[in-house]
């Protein structure tokens, strides 16, 4: 029997942040049974551009933010799983607004959702992710950046976010556990860090007030050049228009830049990777297929 399919996410003042949203939700609308919004009340035409796309898959549920919460971005954690709670397919495929899949790999990745389907052990499927940086025609590649990552989970299993980013399984009374997952043998074209900086100066000073901290100023150029790589590939067809209105074009490493602390310990995490095989970058969950 064929698996069902809900795709999921977040939104709010995705215009003004600068989010390829549209493009994010045509991505995945080819792969999934339904796709379910919770559409934060916002001040832009982010709602408008939404029901614009004119699919029937898509469902918005309304949702306010409570402005109060600053506890380690649990807010985004929150809209999630309102997302996901109203899905109501065999498994969940959660997209961020900045997240894109490329065309040539929906095939793919069904092919995996069929394969794993029957295999209870598997519960998640886990993408590999491009991060772009600076602009469209560069990566960032350090393990500061998680390589991979569970973008799909069975829809019929105990699981929640502790954050926007990844899920914890509660098969257990007091505890989670990471999921079980297998690879989707497909990318997630990740974009937040190449929309022009003002729109990245907002997303960051939003960001900020549910993170109990200050907003840093957007500077794409102070970054180490050795985290970073040129990419060579296509983008997917859906983001074409975004990147030629809404993405930077004008960058380069900045040459004055002195590596943190941070950056050297990635310096020397990159050469340990290089010399072992290994991949040293955070994992939220294990492999067992």
């Amino acid at each position: 029997m064929t698996a069902s399919i809900s795709g999921f996410s977040f939104l709010r003042n995705g215009v003004s942040l600068g989010y390829p949203f549209e493009a994010s939700i045509r991505s995945l609308l080819p792969l999934v049974d339904e796709f379910v919004i919770a559409l934060g009340h916002g001040s832009d035409d982010t709602r408008e551009r939404v029901l614009a796309i004119g699919d029937a898959k898509i469902r918005l549920v309304d949702t306010v933010w409570n402005e109060r919460m600053a506890e380690r971005g649990f807010v985004y954690a929150q809209q999630k799983m309102i997302a996901q709670y109203s899905c109501t397919g065999d498994w969940a495929f959660y997209l961020e607004g900045d997240e894109v899949l490329h065309e040539n790999e929906l095939g793919a990745i069904r092919s995996a959702v069929e394969r794993h389907h029957a295999n209870p052990q598997v519960e998640a499927l886990v993408f590999d992710y491009l991060h772009f940086y600076g602009s469209p025609q560069w990566l960032a590649v350090s393990p500061a950046w998680y390589r991979r990552e569970c973008r799909m989970i069975r829809n019929t299993i105990r699981s929640y976010a502790p954050d926007g980013q990844f899920w914890m399984v509660m098969d257990r009374h007091r505890s989670g556990r990471h999921p079980r997952a297998a690879l989707a043998g497909a990318h997630v074209y990740h974009y937040g860090h190449v929309r022009r900086a003002d729109y990245m100066q907002a997303k960051m000073d939003q960001v900020s007030k549910y993170w109990s901290h200050g907003a840093p100023t957007v500077r794409y150029g102070a970054i180490d050049a050795r985290a970073l790589r040129p990419f060579t590939g296509t983008h997917p067809q859906v983001m074409h228009d975004w990147l030629a209105r809404e993405a930077e074009v004008h960058f380069a490493p900045d040459p004055h830049h002195v590596a943190t602390a941070r950056e050297r310990k990635h310096r020397l995490a990159m050469q340990l990777e290089r010399w072992f095989g290994i991949d040293l970058s955070h994992k939220h969950y294990t492999l067992v297929a």
